[in-house]
C-alpha cells in the first residue's frame, strides 16, 4: 500500500495501518478487519499551504461544476457543507451523512487492496485518503488524496439512491471470487463511479469523481467530438475495458441514479445466489 509523505499520515498508528493493509491482500471477506486500516484525521496537522492547494482546485473546478456537474453531486456538496477555504473535516463530514445516509468516511492512510476496499464500501464506509496533495502536483497526482475522495466522491454519498448502489456493490465485489466477475464489476466501477456521465435537465452531465476532480478530463468528457458516449447499459458496460492512462475515449450516460442502483440489485442478486464454490 503507498500512501503520499504527509504530517496528516505520519507516525505509529499510519504505520500500523499500512501493515494491515498490507496483511489483508490475499485474505477473505470474513478475515477482513477494517478498522486496523483506518487512521485519525489529526486535523492540526494541516499547514496553510494544504488547505491554499484545497482552496485553489476547489475553485478552479467550481469554475466548471457549478453549472456541468449533477444536480444531486451540487446537492451533496451542499449537504455535507463542504467549503472552498479549508480541508475537509471529517468529523463535520460523518455528521452530516450520518442524518442522511448512514455513510460514513473512514481515514486511510492511501491505497487499499481490492478487497478491503470493497469490505468498507459492504459496510457503508468510503475508504478516505487524507493526504493532500504537493503544491506542485496540483494538476495530475497517481495516488488518491483528499481532493479526488471527498470532492469528488463524497458527495454522492448523500444521496439515498447512490448511496445504496454503492453498498451494493461492495457487498457484490467483496463477495465473488470469480476473476470473470472481478472484472466486470472494475469495469462498472471505472465507468460509473470514476468516469459516470449522466442526463439531466435535457443536457449531459459529469458525476464521476475522475470527471468531477480533472479539469482536464471534466471538459473532455463534454465538449471533446472524439468521445463515444453510449447509453448505459449494465452488459456493455462491463464487456467494455478501460485504460487509465489517457483521457477516456468512451463514457456511459445514465438516465438516472435509480437506472444504475436497480441494475445493480440485480448483477448483485444474481452474484450472491451463488454457491460458495464458484462465487468465493
Amino acid at each position: 500500500m503507498k500512501s503520499i509523505e504527509h504530517p496528516v499520515v505520519d507516525g505509529a498508528e499510519a504505520k500500523r495501518a499500512l501493515e494491515a493493509a498490507a496483511a489483508s491482500e490475499g485474505m477473505s471477506a470474513d478475515q477482513i478487519d477494517i478498522e486496523s486500516m483506518v487512521i485519525t484525521q489529526n486535523y492540526d496537522r494541516y499547514s496553510d499551504e494544504d488547505h491554499e492547494v484545497w482552496s485553489i482546485i476547489y475553485n478552479k473546478r467550481w469554475a466548471q461544476i457549478e453549472t456541468d456537474a449533477s444536480d444531486v453531486f451540487l446537492r451533496g456538496i451542499r449537504a455535507i457543507n463542504l467549503r472552498p477555504d479549508r480541508v475537509p473535516d471529517l468529523r463535520e463530514v460523518n455528521a452530516n451523512l450520518a442524518r442522511m445516509t448512514g455513510w460514513q468516511s473512514r481515514g486511510v492512510p492511501g491505497y487499499l487492496p481490492a478487497k478491503s476496499f470493497f469490505a468498507f464500501l459492504a459496510k457503508r464506509q468510503f475508504p478516505t485518503t487524507i493526504a493532500v496533495r504537493p503544491k506542485s502536483q496540483m494538476d495530475y497526482l497517481p495516488e488518491p488524496d483528499i481532493i479526488h475522495d471527498v470532492f469528488g466522491h463524497v458527495p454522492l454519498h448523500a444521496d439515498p439512491v447512490f448511496a445504496d448502489f454503492l453498498q451494493t456493490y461492495g457487498q457484490a465485489a467483496l463477495h465473488t471470487d470469480d476473476p470473470h466477475h472481478t472484472e466486470r464489476l472494475a469495469r462498472l466501477f471505472w465507468f460509473t463511479v470514476e468516469f459516470g456521465l449522466i442526463r439531466e435537465d435535457g443536457r449531459l452531465k459529469l458525476y464521476g469523481s475522475g470527471l468531477i476532480s480533472s479539469e482536464g478530463e471534466g471538459h473532455h468528457a463534454l465538449e471533446s467530438p472524439e468521445v463515444d458516449r453510449r447509453p448505459f447499459e449494465m452488459q456493455r458496460v462491463c464487456d467494455t475495458p478501460f485504460e487509465i492512462d489517457h483521457y477516456q475515449p468512451i463514457l456511459y450516460v445514465l438516465d438516472s441514479f435509480e437506472q444504475l442502483r436497480d441494475a445493480m440489485n440485480t448483477y448483485a442478486e444474481m452474484l450472491l445466489n451463488q454457491p460458495a464454490a464458484s462465487a468465493g
